[in-house]
């Protein structure tokens, strides 16, 4: 017990200097010993006078560049997590946080608020944000009930309907952008995903839905266990199988919608995250799921670094979790092969 609490501290402590690394880089000319005393006097005030002195400093990291980085922790964190569950849910290594048609009803919902163009905004999130959140919601909920059958839905089904409606709205998408010419690059660059302009109004809409979604899914990690190993061994063991599953798929649901909103669609984390904290932690979700939360977490902070960096322009974060992404997981499903000849 004392160890699995030394490990929780230490992923903690181990992210949050990920957080702060991952805010010192960008283009304006601020030291590492700048950002960290800029974010331990605004935590803890510590460091006061120093920080008296780097005013405009003070304003880049704590109101642009450390809720955008946490917010990258958050979403990806928050990716991850619901990847390892639909990984366990569907019992496939290939089944990833969009699966039932989350992206493509934020899509759906963001296309129509870029059109739109409604000013205003709610709780610091602008129209399209709150459409997006709306849209995935619907999208989820949709495909869940035209798939069930009695009290139950056949992961068959539901794999094949959240197909068929995100390829639905999808064509709606493409009509709405070629009918709208003029949002057309913001349309298309909303669905490669971006942290461009988050702020603390967006942390605030994603963090009550990360730390509900944690603590519930973890309750029920080893009820997640046991599912993998069969849904009639589940039922021997006194799990009711449909009610779990829809408990996971509700609280997902809501999980995605909300990072989805403030993110866009982000592809490749939640589905490689959960595979490589296997090889450290084993198939159990007791350590797996808090694993594979801080991993995502970390490597989504890292790419939406690289995207603000690594050009004169900003890059799509989704794009540079898909150039990562891709060759390392066909580096692991090769080296898995590998082993089984």
């Amino acid at each position: 017990m004392m160890r699995k609490y030394i490990a929780i501290t230490l992923a903690i402590l181990v992210s949050a200097a990920a957080i702060v690394f991952f805010t010192y880089f960008g283009a304006a000319n601020i030291t590492f010993a700048e950002t960290s005393k800029i974010i331990l006097y605004k935590i803890f005030g510590v460091f006061s006078s120093e920080v008296a002195l780097l005013a405009s400093k003070e304003t880049i990291i704590w109101q642009l560049r450390f809720p955008r980085a946490l917010l990258a922790f958050l979403v990806g964190g928050g990716l991850a997590l619901s990847g390892a569950v639909y990984q366990a849910i569907f019992k496939n290594p290939m089944a990833d946080p969009y699966i039932l048609g989350i992206s493509s009803g934020a899509a759906f919902g963001a296309t129509i608020g870029i059109i739109l163009k409604i000013p205003g905004s709610y709780l610091g999130l602008n129209l399209t944000n709150w459409l997006a959140f709306a849209g995935s919601i619907l999208t989820v909920f949709f495909v869940y009930n035209i798939a069930k059958v009695g009290r139950s839905a056949m992961l068959t089904s539901l794999l094949l309907t959240g197909t068929a409606v995100s390829q639905f709205l999808t064509a709606f998408i493409s009509l709405a952008m070629m009918l709208s010419a003029n949002e057309m690059r913001r349309i298309y660059y909303w669905t490669l995903g971006s942290f461009n302009s988050k702020g603390w109004s967006h942390v605030g809409m994603v963090l009550p839905y990360i730390a509900i979604s944690v603590i519930y899914i973890y309750i029920f990690s080893r009820d997640l266990d046991i599912i993998m190993l069969g849904d009639d061994t589940a039922v021997r063991y006194g799990i009711d199988v449909e009610k779990v599953k829809s408990r996971m798929f509700v609280v997902t649901a809501l999980l995605m919608s909300a990072c989805v909103s403030v993110s866009g669609i982000i592809g490749f984390v939640g589905l490689v995250s959960p595979h490589i904290m296997r090889l450290f932690t084993g198939p159990l979700h007791k350590k797996l799921m808090p694993a594979a939360f801080f991993f995502g977490g970390a490597l989504l902070c890292m790419c939406d670094t690289i995207a603000r960096s690594a050009a004169n322009s900003e890059i799509p974060v989704g794009i540079v979790t898909a150039l990562c992404g891709a060759p390392f997981f066909i580096y692991l499903l090769r080296a898995k092969r590998t082993e089984v000849i």
